[in-house]
This record gives structure tokens, sequence and C-alpha cells, in this order.
């Protein structure tokens, strides 16, 4: 095994970035409970609503629209789950919102997708209007592809129907401008560890226009939205990170430079490469790639092997066994979609990372090829 590692799964988590933990480390020395109207506790409800307003300037948002939750999945159960009579959605949703969704209580209807990993803007929606509360949910982009969805298009004909309009940002935000107001959603989700900030905490944008339950009962804090004491450190380093990030967002093209290199470079080796949804608007530091006959299995333990680590699809989905969701609801064949891997960069990528992969790349294809004529 190599000696040095190469980390391309930014789109599982980003390293801590600097500037978050040092966030986080310094509130781990403050006493008091946020909650508390003395000195030691208004100290910490400083620290919080601090980073409350850095996590909505990375959005467009005011900071009493941020509620702090444990992380994305929790920002999604806490809308999918709110009571909807209808729910309408993508096949190529993360779990956190599939999962809620199809619990039963909601007539479930998903919306069309496109062999480039779009979703069709002209859904009729006034089908599915009913006489109840109607959910919309539709991700900004694409944890897998990076293919990013044409969110303020849909959201404008879904409310215009009485639809309640809901995004999942989680891989969207720091990667590129997201404006809660342009985008015209009721509700934005967050997940500090995407941007580098610590894992297990997140936020759930609620626009001061939505009506949206209580997700956790039994006390005040987050607008009493959701009780319980704030992991301060968490929301500290989550503010920090959030800050950087919005910095970061001048510097993208840097990484879709790093990103397309790549993909041409493993196109010009292996010629039956497949990168999917490249006809898309994608995350410039996303990239998945197929090469049939290659399980996808196969390639992340032979590039783990060289020092590399890469994903077959989301991490949060490890270990399980079949064909990727989103790849089977853009319609790809199931040999393309067993072999498709995802390389995803982040602000510390370089060309030596991207030299590495397309050397480890090429050994591995030339191994393939030597099995096949064997």
């Amino acid at each position: 095994m190599s000696a040095r590692r190469t980390y391309l799964d930014w789109n599982a988590t980003a390293p801590l970035r600097p500037e978050a933990r040092e966030a986080a480390v310094a509130a781990l020395d403050v006493v008091g409970n946020p909650s508390s109207p003395h000195a030691e506790g208004r100290r910490a409800r400083a620290i919080i609503e601090d980073a409350r307003e850095k996590v909505a300037a990375l959005v467009g948002a005011t900071p009493a629209e941020v509620v702090f939750t444990s992380g994305g999945t929790e920002a999604n159960n806490a809308v999918l789950a709110a009571g909807w009579d209808t729910i309408v959605l993508s096949g190529i949703e993360h779990d956190s919102v599939l999962v809620p969704a199809r619990d039963g209580r909601a007539r479930v209807v998903e919306m069309p997708v496109g062999r480039s990993g779009v979703v069709g803007v002209d859904a009729p929606l006034a089908d599915h209007v009913s006489a109840g509360r109607s959910l919309l949910s539709l991700q900004m982009a694409n944890n897998e592809t990076g293919v990013v969805q044409p969110v303020a298009a849909v959201a404008a004909a879904a409310r215009a129907q009485g639809f309640f309009v809901h995004t999942d940002a989680v891989q969207a935000a720091g990667r590129v401008p997201v404006d809660v107001r342009s985008l015209g959603v009721d509700c934005l989700t967050l997940s500090a560890h995407k941007i580098g900030g610590p894992k297990g905490v997140g936020a759930l944008v609620i626009h001061e226009r939505a009506s949206l339950p209580a997700f956790i009962a039994g006390g005040g804090q987050e607008r009493r939205r959701r009780a319980g004491t704030e992991n301060v450190a968490a929301i500290a380093g989550f503010g920090a990170a959030a800050e950087a990030a919005r910095g970061d967002l001048a510097r993208m093209g840097r990484l879709r430079v790093l990103r397309d290199r790549l993909e041409g470079e493993v196109c010009a080796l292996t010629p039956a490469a497949v990168v999917i949804g490249a006809e898309a608007a994608r995350l410039p530091n996303t990239a998945a790639i197929a090469l049939a006959g290659v399980s996808a299995e196969t390639l992340v333990i032979a590039l783990d092997l060289a020092g590399i680590a890469v994903s077959a699809g989301a991490a949060c989905s490890s270990g399980k066994v079949g064909t990727s969701h989103v790849l089977e609801a853009m319609g790809l064949e199931k040999s393309l979609a067993r072999a498709a891997i995802r390389v995803s960069l982040g602000w510390s990528s370089t060309q030596s990372d991207i030299g590495a992969f397309v050397a480890a790349w090429g050994r591995i294809a030339q191994r393939h090829r030597e099995r096949a004529v064997a």
C-alpha cells in the first residue's frame, strides 16, 4: 500500500478546516448553558448566535431562519415526516428523504428523471395537488453524480400549485452559490461536515413565511422547533466552516479544472469509460465514472490499496449490496450502474492528487485488460 494517501472522497465528508477546529476547541471551554441568563450562559449563547449568522450568510437566509440540527439526515427527516398528505420527489434523492417519504403515511409521487440526471421541469404538478398538505422535495445537487437540479424553476411551479417546497442543499452549499430567496423554497437542508465543519451538526433553514411543526419537543431551544441543549462546540465549528466555505466559492473554478483534467485523462486511457451526468450542469468538484466490466467494489478496493480514497455511491449507503438507486432512476444500464465510482475534490486537492488517481486508474485498467485476454 502506498505510504501517501490521496483523499478524493470529499462528498462523503470534508477534512475539518483549521478555522472550524479552532472555533470548536475554544467553545469546549465555555462553561455555561446557552439557555441560562447569567454571564456564562450568555457567553455560550453568543457563540451559537454568531455561528447562526455565518451559516445564514452562506445561503442568503436571515439568522432567525436557521435551526441547528444533528445533521442533514435529521433536517431532512424533520421536513419529510411533518404530516404531509402528498409528497412529490425524485428517485435520485438521498435516502434521508426517500425513506421517511415512503413510510406509508403519505401518497408519494415521483418526478421523472432523464438519463442526464436532471428532473423534468415540466412535470404536471397540478395533477398531484390534494385536498390536504402537499410537499415537493428536490435536492439541489446529487451526492453521487454532482448533477445540479433546476430547483428555482421547479419550486416556482410547485408553489403556484400550493406545494410546500424543500431542497436538500447539503452537497451544493459551499460549492455553488446558494440563495434561499432566489431558489424560492420554504426549507433548505445543510450539513456541517460537507463543508469542513464537525460531523454531527447541520441545519434546517425554514423561511420566515413557512409553517412547520416542531420536530423535537420538550424545551424552548431553537425557537421552539428543536428542543434540547445545543451542541455549542459543534455549532461554533459549523459557523467557522460556513464562513470559510463562503469565501471559497470564488475559487471553485480551480476544482473544475482539476475535475475536467481527471475526466479527460481517464477517458483517454480508457475510451470505454463513461462520465455520468457529463451533459448536465454539475458541481465543479464531482466526477462519477463507470468502466463497464469492472465492478465499483473492485475499483474502490484497488484504488484504496493504491492509497486513494474514493466512493461507490453514497458513503452512508456503504455495506449495502446492489445498484445505486440514483443510477437506476436515471435509467443507466446495469453494467454501468454497477461499475460507477464517485471521485470528489475539495479545497486542498492538487494536480498531484489527480496524477496519482490517473496513474492508479491506468494500472487497474491494464490489469483488467490483461485478465480479459488471458
